[in-house]
């Protein structure tokens, strides 16, 4: 209730904020013994989540639970195996917006059929429940076609962790592009790289600033994990950094690609098509922890942007120019360690 309160007096709902989300060990240890059904915690939700759902929407906001679709959570909690339809019966009668579903203890060759299932019968309560898979990431070689199918968005990695290093790992694993999940995020279904860690304890600000801009050239589902009540105003004004944001939920939807590293260094070149024609996103990563800036000299036609009349090029966070430059044109960029340069190239 504290957060969702924050979210509204704070300013995160008016630049798309939308949900609360709790996760595993919200409930009591077994199920209702006559009904088969879940219950909440009563020392930790004792008004139950029906009452805590209302308050949510009362600030317009959406409530997100948790699930797993196994025996037992991720944390020893009571699963929905045997129990899926009971389940979402449950989660729409309390007036749950969105549900994650995760992978621990079960049998996973059932996990193909499980998902659909459970979308299934989400479906059938008439209720939209957004359905959040950690489907992917539990197979060595998923079917993103089938998951897309039944989810609308899907995990396809490890946890993040507060650390530079699981980050990377995280936009390592993206630059790889296995089975080319790339080509299945779009509007309706997005891969998850797991939550922002932008506020906490284990990343400079430069850092915070690649994590913030790498999760929207990825098109990424943004989940805050910071607590809001104590956040450091510059994680909040990035969290809230309406340029980076738009990059984010630029409607085409498009996960951005590697294209690019340049020889020599640790500074790689992502680049995310937007909706406005012939508009790209620009990012130059560099995941090297220490030392001095990298200078990367490149041409906008070496990477790919070819419009003959050239392009109006925009820093992104601060939304201030970087200049007016042909295809052929060379330019510098400068990467310091462990950050970013963001840019925008807007067709002239």
């Amino acid at each position: 209730m504290d957060m969702a309160d924050r979210l509204v007096a704070d300013g995160y709902k008016e630049v798309g904020y939308e949900y609360v989300h709790i996760d595993d060990c919200w409930m009591a240890e077994e199920r209702d013994n006559k009904t088969g059904r879940l219950v909440a915690d009563p020392a930790r939700f004792p008004r139950g989540m029906k009452a805590l759902a209302d308050y949510i929407h009362s600030k317009g906001l959406k409530l997100a639970i948790y699930e797993d679709f196994g025996s037992k959570t991720c944390a020893g909690y009571p699963g929905s195996e045997f129990y899926l339809m009971t389940d979402a019966n449950t989660f729409a009668e309390w007036g749950i917006d969105m549900l994650k579903f995760d992978t621990c203890n079960n049998n996973h060759d059932d996990l193909n059929y499980g998902f659909p299932a459970m979308e299934i019968f989400l479906n059938n309560t008439g209720r939209p429940i957004l359905f959040s898979c950690e489907w992917p990431h539990a197979l060595p070689t998923p079917d993103y076609a089938a998951v897309r199918k039944s989810c609308n968005m899907w995990r396809v990695y490890r946890d993040v962790e507060d650390s530079w290093d699981t980050v990377t790992d995280i936009i390592n694993f993206y630059a790889q592009n296995k089975e080319w999940f790339s080509n299945y995020t779009g509007p309706g279904g997005w891969a998850d790289p797991d939550m922002l860690v932008v506020g906490d304890f284990g990343l400079s600000d430069s850092q915070q600033k690649a994590q913030m801009a790498m999760w929207a050239m990825f098109s990424a589902p943004l989940l805050m994990s910071v607590e809001l009540r104590n956040i450091d105003p510059r994680a909040k004004a990035l969290l809230q950094n309406k340029n980076v944001i738009a990059i984010n939920q630029d409607p085409l939807g498009n996960q951005a690609i590697k294209i690019y590293q340049f020889p020599g260094t640790q500074v790689s070149v992502w680049l995310k098509r937007l909706f406005a024609e012939g508009s790209f996103a620009l990012a130059f990563l560099n995941i090297n922890g220490g030392g001095g800036f990298t200078p990367c000299q490149t041409t906008l036609f070496f990477l790919g942007l070819r419009n003959t009349n050239g392009y109006n090029v925009t820093e992104i966070f601060e939304n201030v120019p970087f200049g007016i430059y042909k295809p052929t044109d060379k330019f510098l960029v400068n990467v310091f360690p462990s950050s970013i340069v963001f840019l925008k190239a807007v067709p002239l």
